[in-house]
């Protein structure tokens, strides 16, 4: 028995009204194609759901049976279609979306403003991270995009990036103070007696400061050790230290001065990366569209320069 959710349309419609012709018109279909789609329901179920009694409709024992579930039928099937239409036409969904501390307090912002005066409707979630830690969530499924430091060796296979900024890292330093050097730009060397403010162990900063000292020459005195990006700048402010930091985080910052490190200086590649082979949910494909767009917009300062968004093999 093959029934078919139009014939079940076509009966509802039939039963609620008591009327063929009513109905057909309801359901923008001629009486005779109606009459057709029904004369094959009783067919495949084996039992007629109609009959006429002095000019009127009525519904056999058959048809009071299937009558409350086929509405049923019916109902879910509409449901379920508005919910994809939702779905597909950005009206509800969520994304969820990694980003390093650095960018949350940096880039997110601006990308999230845009997207909610896009997409008021969509659920939002940003879980904060190292580059390291959003990268196995992405491959535990449990992100649908991250905003990562790309790692010099790449990232897993499984997963793709794409390219969007390159980002110089500063010397932070307190901006009511003399500054860490009578010169235009630092040399990091210079660095090597100056007490310096730490990121925790983990970070992706921390590691590439204090390969860069070690490449220099020097091992860095810590003022102080263990502090999130905030927390880092936040002891920078008080006088505690300075601390090499990316460009973009001291745009908010009035009480902290960015010195530039001289040539070849330190930079970090900002990528947006996925599972690859993925295909996203509409809202995350959206929210990949804004930051694309954001990027491109030229929206961004000091010390950071946009990349061609084209993506790269892990």
């Amino acid at each position: 028995m093959k029934v078919q959710l139009q014939q079940l349309r076509y009966f509802v419609a039939v039963a609620e009204t008591r009327h063929f012709t009513h109905a057909a018109d309801i359901l923008g279909v001629s009486q005779p194609t109606l009459s057709k789609q029904i004369h094959t329901l009783e067919s495949s179920l084996g039992a007629p759901l109609f009959e006429r009694v002095r000019g009127a409709i009525t519904l056999t024992v058959a048809g009071e049976t299937l009558l409350p579930l086929a509405q049923r039928m019916v109902a879910d099937a509409d449901a379920a279609l508005d919910a994809v239409g939702d779905i597909v036409g950005l009206r509800r969904g969520e994304v969820r979306l990694g980003a390093t501390p650095s960018l949350c307090s940096s880039l997110v912002p601006g990308i999230l403003r845009t997207y909610r005066e896009e997409h008021p409707d969509i659920q939002l979630h940003v879980s904060e991270g190292s580059s390291q830690d959003l990268i196995a969530n992405l491959m535990a499924h449990a992100l649908d995009l991250a905003l990562i430091v790309q790692p010099e060796h790449g990232v897993d296979p499984v997963l793709e990036t794409t390219d969007l900024l390159r980002e110089s890292l500063v010397v932070a330093s307190v901006a009511a103070e003399p500054p860490p050097t009578v010169a235009r730009q630092l040399e990091l060397v210079e660095l090597r007696h100056t007490p310096m403010v730490m990121f925790r162990k983990g970070y992706d900063i921390r590691d590439v400061t204090l390969h860069a000292c070690e490449r220099a020459g020097f091992t860095p005195k810590f003022a102080v050790e263990g502090g999130e990006m905030d927390a880092v700048l936040a002891f920078v402010e008080a006088g505690l230290g300075v601390a090499l930091v990316p460009s973009m985080v001291l745009a908010n910052r009035p009480l902290l001065r960015a010195t530039p490190l001289a040539p070849p200086g330190m930079r970090r590649t900002i990528a947006l990366a996925q599972r690859r082979g993925a295909v996203l949910p509409h809202a995350a494909a959206a929210l990949r569209d804004v930051v694309t767009e954001h990027i491109a917009s030229g929206r961004l300062p000091f010390g950071v320069r946009a990349l061609s968004t084209s993506a790269t093999d892990g």
